[in-house]
């Protein structure tokens, strides 16, 4: 019988004998936490598309989403450790992105008063929880959370990056990825995927980084206001024709012919006044520009709801594939949910899905969110945020590798070299253990 002291610790007849040995039940002893920095800023979407003038490096105005009290704030972060029974400490990150509050997102996190809440309200409920099965205790601590005002996804996000962690290293093997794979039967073993970077605003030097790292999808380019496109997009076949010149130029690989992939932030969808064949107009312009580069446009335009939005992007991708065009279309906003996705798959509204990682909260929603794209046949895109840290992109650098998406998200900051840096060193460090891993637990 399990008896928890005055200190929140568990006690357990049987745990000194099992304290060291990998495959033990191992049981949660406390939650602590600390306010810490996400990758990068916190923006007001809606004071941005509002006409707010930049100042420097920041906005001047006044915010219009509810939680902010500048239009760019400092992102914020609230760290997650789960000190385990064997004294092991789990940690995950609490997160949300940078233009939260909008689209049907949860609004931005203060992480002092996450921190705070997780300590005092949240962690003497998870005292002595089971953390060896990672899918159960996701649920477990979900279902607490969702009793707790003040806790969202965010929360989720963060706790469920630390039980993925705990669960890694009840099984001995301390690999996150090879808990997704057993727990969700998946064959064989983890492996690299494409990877996709983000310039920022600086984002002519930006494709250059990428281009000399060879990075396979680029450069996102935050093209978030009309004169980015340019009427009739002559803004982007501009840039675009850029990025090819600096490929030809800088690359020193005759086989490197990385994918165009734009964020537009439906800015291409304002250029066209909200016409379905104007924006397409556009898009085949694009793709035209964009030469021998497959051509991917993540939320070329926004229609307000998830309904309207699936219906325009339905329509879109109906209208390019009338006029034999082969631009990807990506769905972003209104994407935040396993329901929401399963209605985009379900309509074939979409080509691929940015899975918006810290908008599903518990990383067990992530997984089932892949299967169902991949089951739907609808390219899944492991995303996130700039303003997420290394130890959420590490966990979910994890599941990219485990699932087998089509690519995931250098993440987090807009620097490029620090994104790759973190997961690609991720990512392979994970390949090559499991490969080791498997190995020795393979028959002789």
């Amino acid at each position: 019988m399990t008896t928890r002291t005055d200190a929140g610790s568990v006690q357990n007849p049987t745990a000194a004998a099992n304290r060291h040995r990998p495959g033990a039940a191992r049981h949660i002893v406390d939650v602590v936490a600390t306010a810490g920095l996400g990758g990068f800023f916190f923006d007001d979407q809606a004071a941005v598309k509002a006409g707010a003038r930049r100042d420097g490096y920041s906005y001047t105005g006044t915010p219009l989403t509810p939680g902010y009290a500048a239009i760019r704030e400092p992102a914020e972060a609230a760290s997650v450790m789960v000190i385990l029974d064997d004294g092991y400490v789990a940690v995950g990150d609490c997160a949300s992105v940078q233009y939260s509050g909008v689209g049907g997102r949860e609004p931005r996190i203060n992480a002092a008063q996450l921190a705070t809440t997780i300590e005092s309200v949240l962690a003497p409920r998870l005292r002595g929880l089971d953390v060896s099965a990672f899918r159960s205790a996701c649920t477990q601590t979900e279902d607490v959370i969702a009793d707790i005002p003040g806790l969202g996804r965010a929360a989720a996000y963060g706790l469920s990056q630390a039980l993925l962690d705990a669960a890694a290293h009840t099984a001995g093997h301390h690999i996150m990825g090879r808990v997704i794979m057993d727990e969700w039967n998946l064959p064989g073993a983890l492996a690299p995927v494409p990877l996709y970077g983000q310039t920022g605003e600086d984002r002519r030097v930006g494709v250059d980084k990428m281009v000399l790292k060879h990075v396979p999808v680029l450069p996102h380019g935050l093209i978030n206001t009309p004169a980015l496109v340019g009427a009739q997009g002559q803004a982007l076949v501009d840039y675009i024709a850029f990025i090819r010149e600096r490929i030809a130029r800088l690359s020193q690989r005759s086989d490197y012919l990385p994918v165009l992939h734009l964020d537009v932030y439906g800015q291409v969808g304002v250029v066209a006044e909200g016409s379905i064949a104007r924006t397409a107009d556009i898009l085949t312009r694009l793709e035209d520009a964009a030469g021998p580069h497959a051509l991917r446009i993540e939320h070329p335009l926004d229609a307000g709801s998830r309904d309207a939005q699936i219906e325009a992007l339905g329509a879109l991708r109906t209208e390019l594939a009338a006029r034999g065009s082969q631009v990807a279309i990506i769905a972003d906003e209104w994407a935040n949910t396993v329901d929401d996705i399963t209605a985009f798959v379900s309509a074939q509204a979409v080509d691929m899905i940015q899975i918006k990682t810290p908008d599903l909260g518990s990383l067990h929603h992530i997984v089932d969110a892949i299967g169902v794209c991949k089951a739907g046949g609808v390219g899944p895109f492991i995303g996130g945020s700039c303003t997420e840290t290394d130890r959420s992109a590490h966990a979910t650098t994890h599941i990219g590798i485990a699932t087998g998406v089509t690519q995931m998200l250098a993440k987090p900051g807009m620097g490029i070299d620090e994104g790759l840096t973190i997961v690609v060193n991720e990512m392979h460090r994970a390949v090559r253990l499991d490969q080791r891993y498997l190995l020795m637990r393979s028959p002789a």
